[in-house]
């Protein structure tokens, strides 16, 4: 029976997707749910898995083709036929693997071959290590030979080394990634060696002592294609302006000391920065609510609830996951979902409708040591919040001075539905609640 694999759907936003490189070819075998290839969009990377097992008996359409929603990409082919000639391949190469076995522990002559010339051309020593089966495997998962140490005898290299190479490559990256989300450190993208890097061309530059210098032509993805766009749009179509101010962190780091164990024991979440201030942006935009609006035509359309992006920084791009009606979620909540986000950004795991509808953005770019930025409003909202680096800084307290962690904010907002006075109202409201925390339980 034949089965077809198509584009998953993609909604009425998303005109059209990139295919991504194919992981199997025709011929192969294939299960169920294994990923086949990936497209990207606009916005997200979305898996095409087998539906079935079976034998990938022809792919329509090849890497790098804009496809449509529920577009025919390949076919596969199931039964008891194919599963027959599923079973003969796996005893063919389970052959192979018991001769490369054997050969591995024949002692080896020094003598010449017989019967050869002397300019007759041998293969090299790295062929003469792989036997097909251990060939195909390396092939299929683009592995250097040069890296994998043989067990066999003369350091002939058999399947079994090639798996425990894989093994122990994918343990390696999975503790790289851990430690990345530990630190908090998006910068690092050590889970972008699991991503294929997008085809690179090379040309020779001239330069003035008439040499020639080389330069790199790598084509943006689709990801990078949107920011671009958005953020151009942004700057082109809103009449933006910043308000900066200052918070004193005080207070909210000797909170977030006390309670941080026992907040993590009961809820299973780290207590961060970002639940503070995600409510006190809520408070604020409950306060000015323009500030949580947009423009449509000539009418200015008012939220009565606060779905706030949170910027994150992924392999592939910024990405802005939105954590729905925040007014109504507590911090351990807030937490998690952050969380959450965090580490399915690391794989691009997001889903396209958790990347939509915001009201409201907060970026920090603190994270990267970012000390004072103008962070660009995401359309159609009217405003942004940016986060920056906490900083030991010497402050005036009461006629004396005293050191205190400072944090530079900054408010980008569109000035066409937001005055600068709600603006800066709207920014110290952040201000007030995070020095004054107890602020923010007491709803005043």
């Amino acid at each position: 029976m034949t089965i077809e694999i198509k584009v998953p759907v993609l909604p009425e936003s998303v005109a059209d997707a990139l295919l991504l490189d194919w992981s199997k070819q025709p011929g192969d075998r294939v299960y169920r749910d294994e990923i086949l290839v990936e497209v990207e969009t606009d916005k997200v990377v979305l898996e095409v898995p087998a539906p079935a097992d079976g034998i990938l008996s022809e792919i329509v359409e090849q890497t790098g083709a804009t496809v449509l929603g529920e577009q025919l990409l390949a076919r596969i082919e199931t039964g008891s036929d194919v599963d027959d000639l599923a079973a003969l391949t796996d005893m063919a190469e389970q052959a192979l693997t018991d001769i490369d076995a054997a050969t591995a522990d024949t002692p080896v002559s020094d003598s010449p071959p017989q019967g050869g010339s002397e300019n007759e051309s041998l293969p090299s020593d790295d062929d003469q290590k792989l036997s097909p089966a251990v060939r195909r495997l390396i092939d299929e998962n683009g592995l250097d030979p040069a890296r994998i140490n043989g067990s066999g005898r003369g350091g002939r290299i058999i399947k079994e080394d090639v798996l425990n190479y894989m093994a122990t490559a994918d343990r390696s990256v999975s503790d790289q990634g851990s430690v990345t989300e530990a630190t908090g450190d998006a910068s690092q993208g050590k889970s972008s060696e699991l991503i294929a890097a997008p085809a690179m061309t090379a040309s020779p530059v001239p330069d003035s002592a008439g040499g020639l210098r080389q330069q790199n032509r790598v084509p943006m993805s689709r990801l990078r294609q949107t920011i671009a766009s958005r953020l151009l749009h942004s700057q082109q179509s809103a009449a933006l302006l910043t308000t900066f101010n200052e918070v004193n962190m005080q207070a909210v780091m000797e909170l977030r000391s006390k309670y941080k164990e026992a907040f993590e024991e009961k809820h299973g979440a780290r207590l961060g920065f970002m639940s503070f201030f995600v409510k006190a942006s809520v408070a604020g935009l409950q306060k000015f609510p323009l500030v949580n609006s947009y423009i449509e035509g000539t009418d200015i359309v008012q939220h009565n609830y606060c779905d706030i992006g949170i910027a994150v920084a992924s392999p592939r791009g910024l990405v802005v996951p939105v954590l729905r009606n925040c007014e109504s979620m507590n911090y351990a909540q807030v937490e998690q979902q952050i969380r959450e986000f965090g580490s399915r950004a690391k794989q691009g795991k997001i889903a396209m409708d958790e990347l939509t509808g915001g009201t409201f953005t907060i970026t920090n770019g603190g994270v990267f040591g970012s000390l004072l930025s103008t962070p660009i409003v995401n359309p159609p909202q009217s405003a942004i919040l940016g986060m920056h680096k906490i900083q030991q800084r010497p402050m005036a307290e009461n006629g004396e001075v005293v050191i205190r962690p400072m944090m530079y904010l900054a408010l980008s907002y569109d000035h066409r539905i937001v005055d600068g006075k709600e603006a800066v109202q709207f920014l110290v409201t952040i201000k007030d609640m995070l020095e004054d925390p107890a602020r923010l339980l007491l709803d005043c």
